[in-house]
């Protein structure tokens, strides 16, 4: 499919920026863990290492761990762990499917069969995909949604073994997509960096009856353009994660937002000290100092913005919970804000990740681990590469057929089995 000037245009101006933008810690993160590379077998299958359980998801994944990954092995009676190596890359969205995984990486998308450990890469090059970097995937009506960095969307149709992409020819508001729901009426809410696509009925073939929400055309009801989750809730309400808050669209078509002034996210005060990332995204891109700059943050010079949503769920009771960009993780019943920092016990407060699994718990992927609240008490229950993590910083969760966990990071993916935790 060819894109238009105007889009071309957009992919070489943002795609430097989104490597910071879209929290891409995978410079940072090579430093520390670089993966030794070695070619896969000639026929592609994934190998085991069962020295480490690791195994290899691309040709040039590497067959070993970070070299400062601890002993993995056999842990007793606590949770065992298999390891996939992607390379240089980070993985930023799963999905289960029947006896299938899917692993969206910055080099493609990865389907992973359970029961033969084959695999097959759709990227670029066999021509199943505009671009490489997938940033979202799900599943709906019975097809794979690939939502991509500068490529639009991607959908692979099962029945068919074929692919279909849609970009802003076909009526994406952008290239960069990454999210999408179905609501009870079936129809798709899309999120990209430029507004929100409404798609009537889910007919993603006929864009004549599509819209599309941006701040402008709500009179700031959606908050910022740049919106990076969207989420079906009760009643009716969609939930959208932007970059300058939380917004809620009710039945009656009503918008209503939500800032650190109202109690999103933890303030800097609180957070100062834990601060991770020196490499703030408003030092690379105009976009993000502006919305730093307006909630008098512009001299903050670190990884630190509490508007900034950059994962969100909305839980089995209704409650939202909103993953931001060094606030912490917050949580809103509606009325009213909670915020979860390092102070609470959460290992990381910039929040990748969010889900719920089949049991109701909500898992937390930080920059520093993956953590769900403890069953009893307060607190959280931690996982890192200490506990058979690949990689600490924990973008994208999936729960497989056989239970088992999927974790994804930069560089490779954790399978965690007998998670009793």
């Amino acid at each position: 499919m060819n894109i238009n000037a105007k889009g071309l245009a957009i992919v070489i101006v943002v795609a430097g920026v989104a490597v910071v933008a879209a929290y891409n810690l995978g410079i940072n993160q090579a430093q520390n863990q670089q993966i030794a590379g070695a070619p896969a077998p000639a026929n592609n299958q994934p190998q085991a290492t069962p020295a480490a359980q690791s195994k290899n998801l691309l040709p040039e994944g590497g067959n070993a761990l970070p070299a400062n990954h601890p002993p993995m092995g056999n842990m007793g009676n606590e949770a065992r762990f298999t390891h996939f190596q992607v390379g240089n890359r980070n993985v930023k969205g799963m999905i289960a499917d029947g006896d299938e995984v899917w692993v969206g990486t910055s080099g493609g998308a990865i389907r992973y069969s359970l029961k033969t450990e084959d695999y097959k890469l759709y990227d670029v090059n066999n021509g199943s995909l505009i671009s490489n970097g997938v940033f979202h995937l799900s599943k709906l009506r019975g097809k794979i949604i690939v939502g991509t960095y500068g490529g639009g969307m991607s959908v692979y149709d099962p029945q068919t073994d074929a692919w279909k992409n849609y970009n802003i020819p076909d009526g994406l508001a952008d290239q960069f997509v990454y999210d999408i729901a179905e609501d009870e009426q079936g129809n798709f809410w899309i999120a990209t960096w430029s507004g929100v696509n409404f798609v009537p009925g889910g007919n993603l073939d006929d864009s004549s009856g599509w819209e599309t929400f941006t701040v402008e055309n709500t009179s700031g009801g959606l908050p910022n353009d740049w919106v990076y989750g969207v989420e079906t809730g009760k009643n009716g309400d969609i939930w959208f994660a932007t970059e300058g808050g939380l917004a809620r669209l009710d039945k009656n078509r009503q918008w209503t937002n939500w800032q650190h002034e109202q109690g999103l996210g933890a303030s800097y005060e609180k957070v100062k000290d834990d601060i991770a990332f020196t490499n703030d995204p408003a030092q690379a891109s105009k976009h993000h100092a502006t919305q730093k700059a307006e909630q008098g943050l512009g001299n903050v010079k670190v990884g630190y913005n509490p508007n900034y949503i950059v994962s969100i769920v909305v839980d089995d009771k209704g409650i939202v919970w909103c993953g931001t960009w060094g606030g912490g993780l917050s949580r809103f019943d509606g009325t009213s804000w909670k915020t979860y920092t390092t102070k609470e016990g959460l290992p990381g407060n910039h929040v990748f990740m969010l889900k719920q699994d089949k049991h109701g718990k909500l898992w937390i992927g930080t920059n520093k681990g993956l953590a769900r609240f403890k069953d009893q008490g307060a607190g959280f229950i931690v996982l890192t590469k200490q506990q058979g993590l690949f990689a600490d910083n924990v973008f994208s969760m999936t729960e497989a057929k056989d239970g088992s966990l999927w974790v994804g990071s930069f560089g490779g993916v954790a399978r965690l089995s007998n998670y009793n935790l």
